[in-house]
This record gives structure tokens, C-alpha cells and sequence, in this order.
């Protein structure tokens, strides 16, 4: 694929969005050559050129004469985003058929849509509006082409077709994103707005955060529980077992994000929970939480216990812990709670911050226990 050397972490790659419309270009350009091309370029959604090399092919003019079909394998190339999906093939399958128009089919490893709020029907094959509408460009581009090629051979002269996209060992990679808690079943999304995959944007998290929202609102849930992780959603499941699944979203590293999104979308109360690590970052003001972008500040822990009127001897203590969980364990010993009720204050002021105060929010930090440390914010119960 053209994908131009950059330093290692920084080399973009393409989505399952790009890979399918790329192979059913080619497919198309094999209908109108009588040939598979080695190579073919699409236009990106965002405008840009890009290569995609076929890693196999299959082209059938004969077995179904009223039906010519063929069958494009891109390997797909995340760059160097952590993708599931990297290395994934993705295949296409195109039949040019006698009735006008474009339709998508679910194959191998693509999951089926089962619940409203995706921007698609229920029952559709899970292959997003935007991939879609650039392959229907791709059938559009080539549309006189193709009516003069199966008016010739065909002896029809408006011609539609049929996708069908699959990727092998698709349903048990789906078992790593949030496809089952957004009613996708049966296997993976086809995703991408842009065409591009930014190497640890974890582009397609977010989109399957922004999903889960749209999901939620869709069930007229308007109270939302953000978690870091799945223990902590395990956990708050049990302490706000009046919600249903779809009002849990874990959003990981992406707070800020996610925040932004709901405030968007017009959520009406959001609840973020999780444990003492990921909360000591947001009390500093750090909504973008992976430990490799930040790291916990002790000396910060330190002044909220001195805040929250802990010991100095226990205050000098947490500045010298090894972790959050440890300086959470040091206050918890010397009977200092009102630390993590200060913390969760913190939580509550920079998160308000981050949307402007736009957007109720409640902040439940728990031990790993699933114990209640803090309940602080706009709390309802």
C-alpha cells in the first residue's frame, strides 16, 4: 500500500472501510480489463490518493453467465496503530447483477446490526455509511462502463450490484472491540470516515465509543456510566444495577473524548467510575489517561491528603508510595478517608471543566474490591 516511511509509532495506516472499497474497485476494473489489475488506487474519503496491492483474486465471467462475479484480498496495513484488525484479510466479493442499485451483504467475520442508534437498519450487514458510499462511488465512477460492458455481453444495460465484504476469523477478533455491547453480532464492523488509520489515535475505539453513545440514546437512556475498564464496569453494574447494559461504556483512556461526545450527542447525566490510578490523573487535570502518555504524580496525592487534613507523617508517605493503588492503601490504613473523598472532589472540578459545565457528572471511585471510596458530583441517589 502507499504508505510513505515515517518514524517507527507514527506510520498512518488504512481502515476495513478503505481495504473494501479498494477491492471492489478492483473487481470492477477486472469486470471492464477482462484482468484483475496487481495494484489499484481509490480516492480516500478524505481526498487523498492511496495503492492498495491485491494479495489474491478471483474472477468468473462463466459459471453464472447472467451474474459475472469476482473476488479481491487486500491484506489490511494499520500502520502503527494497535488495531485488531491489522494483518486481517479483507475480502470483497462483487456480482454484477440485472437489477439497478447497490447492495451490501454481511460474509465471513462481519457482524449483523441488532440494535438501533448505529445510523444503520437493524438486520444490515455492520459495513458503516461512509464505506458504503464510497463504494457506491466507486460503482458510480465506472457506472457508463460498466452499462456499455453488460449491454454488450449481457444484454442488459442497467446494471447494480452486489457486495459482500468478509474477514476470516473476523467473530473471534470481534470478541476484542465493543461490537457485543453495541448489538453487533456475528463478527466485525466496516469502519472508517476518513480512509486512514492514525497510529495510536485508536480511531476506531473512539468510534466505538461515539457508537455506544448513539446506541444508548437510541433506547432513550439518559443517564451514562463512563469506566476505564472492564472490572470497574463490572463493578458499577452492581452499584447502579437499575441501569441497563447499554448504559455502561467503557471508554478507557479516552475521558476527555468521550466527555466531549456526550456533551454533544446531549446526554443527560453522566457517571464516570473507575479505580484510584486512572482518577489521580484526572484530579490533575489528565483526561488522555494511558500510562504511557502520563503518569502518576505522588507529590499531587500528597498535597490532596495534606488537603484533606491526613497526617503529615501519612502525607509523606503517599508522596513516597510506588503506585496510586499503594498511596490509596497507605490513607486507608491510617483511617484518612477524607482523602478520597478530596480526590473525588478534584475528579468532579476538572471534569466539570472539560465540558464547561455543560453536562451533569458524578464521580464513583471504588477499591478493587468494588468498595465505594467517593461519591462526589451531581449525584441522583
Amino acid at each position: 500500500m502507499e504508505n510513505k516511511e515515517k518514524p517507527k509509532g507514527q506510520r498512518t495506516g488504512f481502515s476495513t472501510g478503505a481495504c473494501s472499497q479498494a477491492g471492489v474497485a478492483a473487481c470492477l476494473v477486472a469486470f471492464l480489463e477482462g484482468a484483475p489489475p496487481q495494484e489499484i488506487a481509490v480516492r480516500l474519503p478524505i481526498g487523498r490518493k492511496a495503492v492498495f496491492p491485491l494479495a489474491d483474486f478471483c474472477l468468473d465471467l462463466h459459471s453464472d453467465k447472467d451474474r459475472p462475479s469476482a473476488t479481491a484480498t487486500i491484506v489490511k496495513d494499520a500502520g502503527d496503530d494497535p488495531d485488531v484488525t491489522h494483518g486481517a484479510s479483507i475480502i470483497t466479493s462483487v456480482r454484477i447483477t440485472c437489477v439497478p442499485g447497490v447492495r451490501f451483504f454481511a460474509g465471513e467475520g462481519v457482524g449483523t446490526v441488532t440494535k438501533p442508534g448505529l445510523g444503520l437498519a437493524v438486520g444490515d450487514p455492520a459495513i458503516n455509511p461512509v464505506p458504503r458510499e464510497m463504494i457506491k462511488n466507486e460503482f458510480l465512477l465506472r457506472q457508463d462502463d460498466l452499462k456499455a460492458w453488460t449491454s454488450k455481453h449481457y444484454g442488459w444495460s442497467d446494471p447494480g450490484m452486489d457486495v459482500t465484504i468478509s474477514i476470516p476469523n473476523g467473530e473471534v477478533l470481534a470478541e476484542k472491540t465493543l461490537n457485543g455491547r453495541l448489538g453487533i453480532l456475528g463478527g466485525l464492523s466496516i469502519l472508517g470516515t476518513k480512509g486512514i488509520v492514525v497510529p495510536f489515535s485508536t480511531s476506531a475505539y473512539r468510534a466505538s465509543i461515539s457508537q455506544a453513545i448513539d446506541v444508548a440514546l437510541a433506547r432513550d437512556i439518559s443517564t451514562l456510566v463512563f469506566t476505564t475498564g472492564g472490572q470497574s464496569e463490572k463493578f458499577a453494574q452492581k452499584i447502579r444495577s437499575d441501569l441497563p447494559e447499554e448504559a455502561f461504556i467503557q471508554i478507557g483512556d479516552f475521558t476527555g473524548f468521550s466527555l466531549r461526545e456526550a456533551v454533544k450527542k446531549k446526554v443527560g447525566r453522566v457517571i464516570m467510575a473507575g479505580f484510584l490510578g486512572k482518577f489521580s490523573k484526572l484530579a490533575a487535570g489528565v483526561t488522555q489517561t494511558h500510562a504511557a502518555g502520563s503518569s502518576v504524580d505522588l507529590e499531587f496525592l500528597s498535597s490532596v491528603a495534606r488537603e484533606a487534613g491526613c497526617p503529615e507523617a501519612v502525607c509523606n508517605e503517599i508522596a513516597h508510595a510506588n503506585t496510586a493503588r499503594h498511596a490509596g492503601e497507605i490513607a486507608l490504613s491510617a483511617g484518612c478517608t477524607g482523602f478520597f473523598s478530596f480526590l473525588g472532589k478534584r475528579v468532579t472540578s476538572q471534569l466539570k471543566k472539560t465540558v464547561k459545565n455543560e453536562l451533569p457528572i458524578e464521580v464513583l471511585l471504588t477499591n478493587f474490591d468494588g468498595t465505594i471510596l467517593s461519591h462526589e458530583g451531581d449525584k441522583t441517589c
